[in-house]
């Protein structure tokens, strides 16, 4: 199990309703809400917990360790293990508040595991945790939540890992950036129709400061949270896969041309200069993630729609490796870096906030 584990830091380089329900595992009480409707206007029906969980977050990345910073923050011991991984992991898992275990301990201790790791780690890590869970007398009370941006397909197979085991599942989709003061990124989740228990005591984690919102009516089930995932994240990396694509290629043509499309963005699609002024930095260091992801949609859409569709995000994967093999001083990288400058530039230069 270990050695399996040891994989994980290196491969990290590499219209139904809608109800929400607060609480955790060990329920004791039904309380009122500090809010009477979940974000999306239906009524809430609200778990808590006694006292406060104990989750592990997998891994210490920036995300999971700003989710573990809101969590520490509202009063629970968040876990994580530490082997193998980078001073920089380590820092910020020290600055969260998190504390280092070993699997087997997570295991035995956590009421929650939030894997929170590149796509491409996750059936590696959910495989381990489970070999970890087996070999400890794990707690039989808890919930796995595959928090990734992965494909409804590989979420079905990280679930059947759990196969025969007590260990129960969520499948999570976290909708945002990682969370920070006054800013809060949403976690939708479904599971299966025989664990709403389960679900509903994930949902309850809003009441130690993660805003989660069930995914529940007909043919809602495990793949669903996934699926919103990857249409969402479809939408908004496919935007700026397209717009990143489209700059380099009118650069390829001519410096000339791609300075003429960022005048003709400027003066007839501003609103998508500007955008682009915004998504295209905070992509590329981000950008070697974003290869799996786009991978995980186009197996989405080529389940759902067929093949032919599927080669638009798989074209963005190619990209988004392009781009990161250009890091950090690459011609494609200094290309889209002056393309942004001269827009911001433009922007000023008109007076356009």
């Amino acid at each position: 199990m270990a050695s399996a584990y040891r994989l994980l830091p290196s491969a990290l380089r590499a219209s139904s309703p809608v109800s929400v329900t607060r609480g955790s595992g060990l329920v004791s009480s039904i309380a009122a809400s500090f809010s009477p409707t979940s974000r999306l206007g239906k009524p809430r029906t609200l778990v808590t917990m006694a006292s406060p969980p104990t989750i592990a977050v997998i891994a210490p990345g920036t995300m999971g360790a700003a989710v573990a910073s809101r969590l520490t923050k509202a009063g629970c011991t968040v876990l994580t293990t530490l082997e193998g991984r980078s001073a920089s992991s380590v820092e910020r898992a020290k600055k969260a508040g998190m504390e280092d275990a070993s699997l087997a301990d997570i295991a035995r201790r956590a009421d929650f595991v939030l894997s929170i790791i590149p796509p491409s780690s996750a059936v590696v890590f959910a495989e381990a945790f489970k070999k970890a869970h087996d070999a400890s007398s794990g707690n039989p009370k808890l919930a796995f939540a595959d928090c990734n941006a992965v494909s409804p397909e590989t979420v079905k197979r990280i679930a059947h890992v759990f196969d025969g085991s007590t260990v129960q599942f969520v499948d999570a989709s976290i909708i945002g950036g990682p969370p920070t003061d006054g800013y809060d990124p949403a976690f939708y989740a479904s599971a299966a129709p025989e664990d709403e228990r389960t679900l509903d005591s994930f949902v309850g984690l809003s009441a130690w400061g993660l805003r989660t919102v069930a995914l529940k009516g007909e043919g809602a089930g495990v793949g669903d949270a996934s699926a919103l995932k990857m249409s969402y994240a479809g939408i908004t990396k496919g935007f700026i896969g397209l717009t990143t694509t489209m700059i380099l290629a009118a650069n390829a043509s001519s410096p000339a041309t791609a300075q003429a499309l960022m005048h003709e963005l400027h003066a007839s699609q501003p609103f998508y200069l500007e955008r682009i002024t915004r998504s295209v930095p905070g992509m590329l260091p981000k950008a070697y993630r974003w290869v799996g992801e786009m991978e995980e949609i186009s197996a989405f859409v080529r389940d759902g729609l067929g093949d032919g569709e599927a080669h638009v995000h798989r074209g963005f994967a190619h990209l988004y490796d392009r781009v990161e093999k250009a890091l950090p001083d690459g011609e494609d990288v200094a290309v889209l870096k002056k393309f942004v400058e001269e827009a911001k530039a433009t922007i000023r230069g008109s007076g356009v906030p």
